[in-house]
């Protein structure tokens, strides 16, 4: 047995495809996984399939009666870890319309076989016996599936690198909120050509500029200005800098129960997993708006979700945002629905950052 095997290692793969065994049940097994649309076949599906397979002692799916699977469908539910039966069925069948497996009845349609001198000599069940007979098939739409997949890949590289560009324009944020929303799902070929066609556009057709609101910038030319003469800022119930009131109009008045008063040594007393990412000293806003700027793609946060973050909360409270967001990343699913949200509440007037910093600086506390 060894030394077959050892000779059939040794030679080209050409001559190794005449093993009178057969091919790899667990070779064309991941074929199929990679050709399953092209043979509409679900993950259930293939789960099914692979049990099937189980119930054969050798690696390559014998002929004739040893290649007939006729365990019962309870000890194939057993073995699905518990599938219901009515979804055993369902996805049987659907192997059987595939043509990946046959059934092979008894009279009765009872699955059962019978031994002589220690070898099958007839079954009753599942025949595997079609999947090997396949085998050219299988390979060669896995092929083709994985070159479709290759291609995937490289097109939506390329619009990652044409989103990369167009975000250091400006004017096209509504278009960057729906590309983040469409590079979400998956998307077939058609899409994504789609896609790169329209961002090609839209990079032709615009400036080199800054992808920022124009009032975003110049506010924060002001939070520059502001930062400089003080390290505490007051933020108003939108979430904007008290000192950023002549450049933002707020949607409503201010009432004096929604002004808050953050400190920057307070953040970076109650946020200090920075700084394991970033070691060196956060002495101004400034400096804790540029860390958060790099922080937020690592959380996963898209920059049209930044922007508009900034847009409503201001510089500095969205930068702080991120940085208590880093504190509790590991309960946060989905980070930038989780700043979207916030956003939200911020344009309500219903978000404050006090609460979130001393919720933090007791956790601290109390570890």
């Amino acid at each position: 047995m060894g030394k077959t095997f050892r000779k059939l290692i040794g030679l080209p793969v050409n001559v190794r495809a005449e093993n009178p065994c057969g091919p790899d049940k667990w070779q064309l097994m991941d074929q199929l996984t990679q050709a399953a649309e092209t043979y509409e076949l679900s993950h259930r599906t293939l789960t099914v399939l692979q049990a099937l397979l189980t119930f054969l002692p050798s690696r390559h799916i014998p002929t004739g009666p040893a290649g007939i699977v006729f365990a019962s469908n309870q000890r194939l539910s057993e073995r699905l870890h518990g599938m219901p039966e009515s979804t055993l069925r369902r996805h049987l069948a659907q192997l059987l319309r595939a043509g990946i497996v046959s059934r092979h009845d008894s009279p009765n349609r009872k699955r059962f076989a019978r031994n002589r001198g220690g070898e099958i000599t007839a079954a009753f069940g599942f025949n595997l016996a079609p999947m090997v007979h396949q085998a050219d098939a299988i390979g060669h739409a896995a092929g083709k599936a994985q070159a479709r997949q290759e291609e995937l890949l490289a097109l939506r590289d390329e619009v990652l690198m044409l989103r990369a560009e167009l975000m250091r324009q400006t004017g096209h944020e509504t278009e960057l909120a729906e590309l983040a929303k469409l590079l979400r799902r998956k998307s077939d070929e058609a899409e994504l050509q789609s896609i790169v066609e329209k961002l090609k556009n839209l990079l032709e057709s615009g400036e080199e500029t800054v992808l920022v609101a124009e009032e975003t910038s110049t506010a924060y030319i002001q939070n520059e200005r502001h930062i400089q003469d003080s390290d505490i800022i007051h933020f108003d119930s939108e979430g904007q800098g008290a000192h950023t009131s002549d450049t933002f109009k707020c949607q409503r008045a201010l009432s004096a129960d929604k002004v808050q008063a953050v400190s920057l040594s307070q953040v970076l007393t109650a946020c200090q997993e920075h700084q394991y990412f970033f070691p060196e000293s956060l002495r101004t806003w400034s400096d804790l708006e540029r860390i958060s700027d790099k922080i937020a793609p690592m959380l996963g946060i898209d920059q049209p979700v930044m922007i508009e973050a900034k847009r409503i909360m201001g510089a500095e409270a969205a930068a702080v945002t991120v940085l208590c967001m880093l504190e509790k990343a590991n309960a946060i699913r989905s980070p930038g629905a989780y700043l979207r949200r916030l956003t939200q509440m911020a344009h309500d007037g219903a978000f404050t950052l006090q609460p979130m910093l001393m919720a933090l600086a007791n956790r601290q506390i109390v570890s």
